[in-house]
């Protein structure tokens, strides 16, 4: 039996029904149409379905969207603003931070959440705050020098 829903994405209103078992991953990718979180290992290790929920960094497969009842919830989508890209988001452009693509999404959120709470973090601080995303083909050094340059813009936040 469903269950209505209300949360807020990417800072507009949502009232939905979803499955109770339905992880959140899916809802947002198949009941709002949110296609950026991808969908990877489903079991919380490669990061791929990275989100932030109430501001955390949280991994939207082990998750039922119902918990997410009246949360807030931000996606890859949510973080450019206006049509501009975020300076993150520039910065992994800027310093070919990604290849294929698919785990760039839960690497912009997870380094947007670290340079949010800190944007003075180093190197070492910034490589334990992208630890729960894997990349299958960069090999992290532009991800990490993308962060780090990232991190100026945030500081006048």
């Amino acid at each position: 039996m469903k269950q209505l829903i209300q949360l807020r994405i990417n800072g507009q209103a949502y009232e939905e029904e979803a499955e109770p078992r339905m992880l959140l991953a899916f809802f947002l990718r198949e009941t709002i149409g949110l296609t950026g979180t991808h969908v990877g290992c489903v079991v919380g290790e490669c990061g791929a379905c990275s989100i932030l929920l109430d501001g955390r960094v949280v991994k939207s497969c082990l998750l039922f969207a119902v918990q997410a009842n009246g949360k807030e919830i931000t996606t890859v989508e949510g973080l450019a603003q206006d049509g501009e890209l975020s300076p993150i988001q520039e910065a992994f452009v800027k310093h070919y931070a990604l290849q294929c693509g698919y785990c760039t999404s839960g690497m912009l959120l997870a380094a947007h959440a670290l340079l949010t709470r800190n944007p003075d973090s180093s190197e070492e601080e910034i490589r334990r705050g992208l630890a729960g995303n894997l990349c299958m083909c960069t090999g992290y050094t532009q991800i990490v020098d993308a962060v780090k340059a990232a991190a100026g813009e945030y500081k006048k936040v």
